[in-house]
């Protein structure tokens, strides 16, 4: 279990050997776009670790807006170098320094319902001035299982060649999203990867907590919205380096999440034995959901390191201790795609 947030993020940060082993390979230093946001701190240190375990002399740079308080200050300690930049903004693009490894993880999820625009512009208009501003890079991108839209639980998960049929403006964008790097990414050569990401799940955030809080305060469970992904963020961490590895031009797609379909209603069970009390749910579950097969990247990757047994031995004990979290639901409830 875990002592604190500060072994969480040792952790989280914990490269993988093949991570370690493909940055090698890598030749010049990296930077992330979108570093501050759920899983960029980590990854930026994970990255720092792996090239420190490569024994190279690599910068790892972290690029965003940094509004979350003290954040620039924890990756300077971790050796990252922090760059004020807002990414919408061409000229504050333009001055990033040029560098042969990117990692994009801007994009905009959460009141995207409110705010359409916004949404478009940040998931579709920073791709354009990212690849305009590394044209001769390689690059990967983060997207989302959403893309897919719901499929039915008995397929098994989307899979990567599957038509996208997203609903709604978070996802149609973030499918958007992906048709601007596949542009960039045959105009200018670029190799790439787009990570379809379902879902990333840690002890502060992430769709187990979500079920976990309901059941620890006795708030029913809408189990409509029956199946999900989840995979460890420290793996979805190692395994965004490793794709480093497969990149193409048109880019790579791949499918990022845990190696099997969870029921909600039986990761609610299992909340309420660890908890010592019962979970109450509500609804019936539909037949479809967000689910991804994973399989491609498990292959080339290797299974995911830490288990869900595991995952929801960690989150109870971070629960019932009252443990930090980042109070942001994931509303993987939701069915409409209005998020």
């Amino acid at each position: 279990m875990f002592r604190d947030e500060e072994h969480l993020e040792d952790l989280l940060s914990e490269p993988s050997p093949l991570a370690i082993e493909t940055l090698a390979k890598l030749e010049g230093d990296l930077i992330l776009l979108g570093v501050g946001g759920k899983m960029g701190p980590t990854l930026a240190r994970m990255a720092r670790r792996a090239y420190d375990a490569a024994g190279l002399k690599r910068k790892v740079y972290g690029a965003a807006r940094f509004s979350q308080p003290g954040l620039l200050d924890r990756l300077q300690q971790h050796g990252i170098e922090p760059i004020r930049c807002d990414l919408l903004d061409a000229d504050e693009v333009r001055k990033l320094p040029d560098v042969p490894n990117v990692i994009a993880m801007t994009g905009m999820k959460f009141g995207s319902s409110e705010q359409a625009s916004m949404t478009w512009a940040q998931n579709c208009h920073v791709p354009s001035l990212v690849c305009e501003k590394f044209p001769k890079s390689r690059l990967i991108a983060f997207s989302t299982g959403n893309v897919y839209g719901m499929t039915p639980v008995v397929r098994g998960g989307s899979r990567e060649g599957d038509t996208p049929a997203p609903v709604g403006e978070y996802s149609q964008s973030a499918l958007g999203r992906e048709r601007m790097y596949e542009y960039y990414s045959r105009k200018f050569a670029m190799p790439m990867a787009l990570l379809r990401l379902n879902y990333a799940t840690e002890m502060r955030y992430g769709v187990l907590l979500d079920v976990a809080q309901r059941v620890f305060t006795g708030q029913p469970v809408d189990v409509t919205m029956g199946y999900l992904n989840a995979l460890w963020q420290g793996d979805a961490n190692a395994m965004t380096l490793c794709a480093f590895g497969c990149l193409e031009s048109p880019p790579k797609v791949l499918n990022l999440a845990g190696p099997e379909i969870l029921s909600v209603r039986e990761v609610a069970a299992e909340f309420g034995q660890r908890f010592g009390k019962p979970a109450v749910i509500e609804g019936k579950e539909a037949a479809d959901a967000f689910l991804s097969n994973a399989q491609m990247s498990h292959r080339l990757f290797g299974s995911p390191r830490v288990s869900t047994q595991r995952l929801i031995d960690w989150i109870a004990d971070w629960v019932a201790r009252g443990g930090r979290t980042l109070g942001k639901p994931t509303h993987f409830q939701v069915r409409d795609g209005k998020f």
